[in-house]
């Protein structure tokens, strides 16, 4: 059974081994166990429903209340304290994209608001329920989940939007292929949401992005269908599909999108490498990925991320044999780990490994093998259960990831790493941050940060340093000429510092598109573009 005020499966538990704990008590003290609201105190605590009875609309507390948020940091202060804040006044489960159409003449018919909802995994603030008289309506699409088409000769794959990672994976995979989109968040995220939050998967180096992958489909708009066909390339003018991606539910509800799908890889390995300092790591990852190796994968953690995920690994005495090694290999303190991932035939595997491998060389690398890479593998969509682990022993966990070009990348991760930390100073408090690059390009990467801090254990609180902290890192995100989201969308919570990147011209444009598609400003409103 999924958590109700957490992340993924209640039966699966990633917990905090004891040195772990010893680790982050050094790092920003004990932590302050909170006590979590039960789901029928918050469940009692949700207003009654502005909704009419409408076909299957479900208006009872416990689903609209699980279906009232997402997987951010404020969503998760408000489910386990109890605070819950607006919640849907109804949520439907449409089948097809006809009980779209008919859902979306009903939100019209009672004036009401509508949130598409797909697997509820967003960090951004994509679902927040605005307050206000007009009730609000939650579609929410997994029940459309099949594979409608599969073209063999294209290799375009048709799904309904709401299928889950997993099942899209399992219906390519029983045919031979694999989309081969992997966040973090697959075994729960959709393929709607990718598309329309622009979302980037693990081995995005092989695969690309979902923009490389969505090929088409169709959207229910307040004004009707718009149908988005399939080309390998098009001159005419504007791409339609760039209306769609990163739209997050503003123009409409996709209903169906057509992918590029890829054969599955003959094979599949992830390394290891670890580099002496983050200067030698940064200019043998830029030199890998200018080289346009066949390579599926390339992580690369700073000094903080690496002694992290080292000591949460547990198995002290193998991991203390591997520091060992590494220290009489010219990687003591300051190293930094890199993985990569090779995905593809048998033949280019040789070629891919070997060159990764000579580039990293020559930059002071040293290779451990696969062993580090294939447990990564196993864990790597379980890892961000962490999250729960952590908050029992009184912790939070957040992140924040943005992208730029080479130059900055460096300046980028001190600046948002020195900004948490000075944000949690004004309280007297430390936070615990480390870095990656997760994703990598010929002109950049992304820069992707994580933090952990005690809870305070009041709600009001926790917001309110919470709220600092993503003040403080946005602003710096912006200084340092970062996009305010590489992969996350921007929902609500990223919406303040879209200008800075798009500029008044920019916004005023997405305003019209917005407009045009839903002129009663029905449609997921507060998200992307500010009111």
């Amino acid at each position: 059974m999924r958590r109700w005020n957490g992340w993924g499966d209640s039966a699966v538990e990633y917990g905090l081994h004891a040195d772990a704990l010893a680790f982050l008590r050094a790092r920003v003290g004990e932590g302050a166990r909170v006590e979590d609201a039960g789901f029928e105190a918050v469940c009692a605590a949700a207003p009654p429903s502005r909704l009419p009875s409408f076909g299957s609309v479900d208006r009872t507390p416990q689903t609209r209340v699980l279906n009232a948020l997402g997987q951010s940091l404020p969503d998760w202060l408000r489910l386990r304290y109890g605070d819950i804040g607006p919640v849907p006044d109804g949520v439907a489960f449409p089948e097809s994209d006809g009980e779209v159409r008919v859902l979306l003449d009903f939100a019209r018919s009672v004036d009401a608001i509508v949130i598409p909802h797909g697997g509820g995994t967003s960090v951004a603030g994509h679902l927040a329920v605005p307050a206000g008289e007009r009730p609000v309506l939650s579609i929410n699409l997994t029940r459309m989940r099949a594979l409608l088409n599969l073209d063999r000769q294209s290799q375009l794959a048709t799904f309904g939007a709401g299928v889950y990672g997993p099942d899209l994976e399992a219906q390519l995979r029983a045919h031979g292929y694999t989309l081969g989109h992997f966040p973090q968040s697959f075994e729960y995220s959709t393929l709607g949401g990718w598309i329309v939050t622009r979302s980037s998967g693990q081995q995005s180096l092989r695969y690309g992005r979902i923009e490389q992958m969505y090929a088409g489909g169709r959207v229910q708009t307040p004004r009707g269908a718009l149908a988005i066909p399939t080309f390998p390339a098009s001159a005419a003018g504007t791409d339609l599909r760039e209306l769609v991606l990163g739209s997050e539910g503003r123009i409409g509800i996709l209903t169906e999108a057509t992918v590029r799908v890829s054969r599955l890889p003959e094979r599949e390995a992830f390394h290891a490498v670890f580099f002496p300092n983050w200067d030698a790591a940064e200019a043998a990852v830029r030199e890998l990925a200018q080289a346009r190796l066949p390579l599926s994968m390339l992580r690369l953690s700073n000094a903080l991320e690496t002694v992290t995920m080292l000591t949460l690994a547990g198995h002290a005495r193998l991991i203390g044999l591997l520091e060992r090694y590494l220290v009489l290999r010219g990687c003591g303190e300051g190293k930094c780990m890199l993985m990569f991932g090779f995905s593809g035939t048998h033949s280019d595997y040789r070629h891919a490994v070997r060159a990764a491998l000579r580039i990293s060389r020559a930059r002071g690398g040293v290779h451990v093998g696969t062993r580090m890479g294939e447990k990564w593998k196993q864990n790597r969509f379980r890892t961000v259960y962490l999250r729960n682990a952590a908050w029992e022993q009184g912790y939070a966990i957040d992140t924040v990831e943005t992208a730029v070009d080479w130059p900055r990348v460096k300046p980028m991760m001190q600046a948002v790493e020195q900004a948490a930390v000075a944000a949690f100073a004004q309280y007297g408090e430390r936070v615990h941050t480390y870095t990656h690059l997760s994703h990598l390009y010929a002109q950049g990467a992304s820069v992707y940060t994580t933090f952990v801090f005690r809870l305070a254990g009041r709600y009001e609180v926790d917001l309110a340093r919470w709220r600092t902290l993503k003040a403080a890192v946005s602003q710096a995100i912006v200084a340092q000429g970062g996009t305010i989201s590489h992969q996350h969308g921007v929902g609500s919570d990223h919406a303040p510092y879209l200008a800075a990147e798009k500029g008044e011209a920019g916004v005023a444009a997405l305003r019209a598109l917005f407009a045009h598609f839903d002129p009663d400003g029905r449609m997921n409103p507060g998200k992307l573009v500010q009111p």
